[in-house]
């Protein structure tokens, strides 16, 4: 099992960090699988909006809304491990990568909390989107510690 370890010039809460941002991203991708298959407050959220459609096109839109945050969190993932293997092997990209999937990231999580559409507020509950976006306070931290000396 290979150690990751922050290159010698990053503080000390950078590799926490990113730990952390995987684990947010990995609960914010699987919490709207979990609200579809209990809770179903993705499918409240659609008959809230739209009141006269019929189960059938509830049923469209709320699976369109719990793939678009699954697939947001996948590839959230997917940066996650790239800026981690990149930290891991002391890559001086490592700073771009994690700024730029950091800026990225925001960019779809502004996106999912303020986007409406016809009868919608926004078109992902307000919290599933808050949740998909606590990742971004995690890979805030990260970039600080990117571009952050460690203190002696």
């Amino acid at each position: 099992m290979t150690i990751i370890t922050a290159p010698t010039r990053s503080p000390a809460y950078l590799r926490p960090a990113l730990y952390a941002g995987v684990l947010l991203t990995l609960v914010a991708t699987v919490t709207p699988l979990v609200d579809f298959a209990t809770a179903d407050g993705i499918g409240d959220h659609v008959r809230s909006a739209y009141p006269d459609w019929p189960a059938d096109d509830v049923a469209k839109d709320r699976m369109a809304i719990t793939v678009y945050l699954m697939a947001v969190g996948i590839l959230g993932l997917v940066g996650w491990m790239w800026t981690l293997a990149a930290v891991a092997g002391g890559k001086r990209s490592a700073r771009a990568i994690g700024t730029t999937l950091f800026a990225l990231g925001v960019t779809f999580h502004l996106t999912t909390l303020s986007v409406g559409g016809e009868a919608y507020s926004t078109i992902v509950p307000p919290l599933h989107g808050t949740i998909a976006a606590l990742p971004s306070l995690a890979g805030l931290i990260v970039v600080v510690g990117l571009w952050r000396r460690r203190q002696r």
